[in-house]
């Protein structure tokens, strides 16, 4: 099978946008070539001095340059950086064998919180007692439990969801959801997302994972919710969280879950919570993003 990859090189800050930029145009997998290169080994054109980082991405299919420019706009926009953090990208043809081996030996299984291990399927996981064990295909969709907001989500969901009812706004993968199926056996689990695409994916996880008839996922927003839960978990961006704030807030009936906020976004987030009558929430941070829990 052959694959198409693409080449994307970056100011070193820059580095994670580009990763989920590049996964949401289509990418199957991503790759850190060249991180944190120093002034000295970039080339003339680098007339700034700052570091680089060279991210590899891999698609199933020729990559369509105006989707993946598109979504390098959003994600840039997103993390609050300038369109030139991207100094250049090139495409290359490259046989399954060249990298898929490899970068599967990247992907390791990774504790969460005090029950979870997030681990992809052909990995090896010994029973480890009082773990569960989430399956998750990576490279597929955002939220592998490798990310920072995914971690935070699912250490919160782990910490305040007790059970009962519990609806995951902008599924991807379904882990949030998968999580909170696997951790309370006997709770009604909702999942929705925009992308059809996602859908599909979280399914095949479901299914992986032995929870597809306890997990209901949809197309379609919260905002298509008459009801309340006991547990609304939103790991998307600052801008839709500060835009659905008023409906994730009247969606549920017990704690809320906020993650996919940068810490020079958290203050925003947290005054446009204070404007509907929220004056106090849980903060937790990993990295540089941070994770609201009313």
């Amino acid at each position: 099978m052959m694959w198409y990859a693409l080449d994307v090189t970056c100011e070193a800050a820059a580095r994670e946008a580009v990763e989920y930029a590049l996964m949401e145009a289509g990418a199957r997998g991503t790759e850190l070539t060249g991180a944190d290169v120093t002034a000295d080994e970039v080339t003339a054109t680098d007339v700034t001095g700052a570091g680089v980082a060279r991210v590899a991405a891999y698609f199933d299919a020729p990559p369509d340059d105006e989707q993946v420019r598109a979504a390098l706009s959003d994600a840039l926009r997103i993390y609050g950086l300038a369109p030139g953090v991207v100094r250049d990208m090139q495409s290359r043809d490259v046989a399954e064998r060249d990298w898929l081996a490899e970068w599967k030996k990247n992907w390791q299984p990774v504790a969460v919180g005090e029950r979870l291990i997030i681990a992809p399927p052909w990995s090896e996981v010994h029973d480890t007692p009082g773990r569960i064990v989430l399956r998750i295909e990576p490279g597929m969709a955002f939220g592998t439990g490798t990310h920072e907001t995914t971690r935070l989500c699912l250490a919160a969901i782990e910490k305040h969801f007790d059970g009962g009812s519990f609806l995951d706004v902008g599924t991807g993968t379904g882990i949030l959801a998968i999580a909170a199926a696997k951790l309370h056996p006997r709770a009604h689990v909702e999942a929705c997302d925009i992308d059809s695409d996602a859908i599909t994916i979280a399914h095949e996880n479901a299914l992986l994972n032995h929870v597809s008839e306890r997990v209901n996922f949809r197309v379609g927003t919260v905002e298509d919710d008459a009801f309340s839960v006991d547990c609304v978990c939103a790991n998307l961006t600052a801008d839709e969280i500060m835009l659905l704030l008023p409906t994730l807030v009247g969606a549920s009936c017990g704690r809320l879950i906020l993650s996919g906020i940068l810490e020079t976004q958290a203050e925003a987030v947290l005054a446009r919570m204070r404007e509907i009558g929220i004056d106090e929430c849980e903060v937790t941070s990993e990295g540089e993003w941070v994770a609201l829990t009313v």
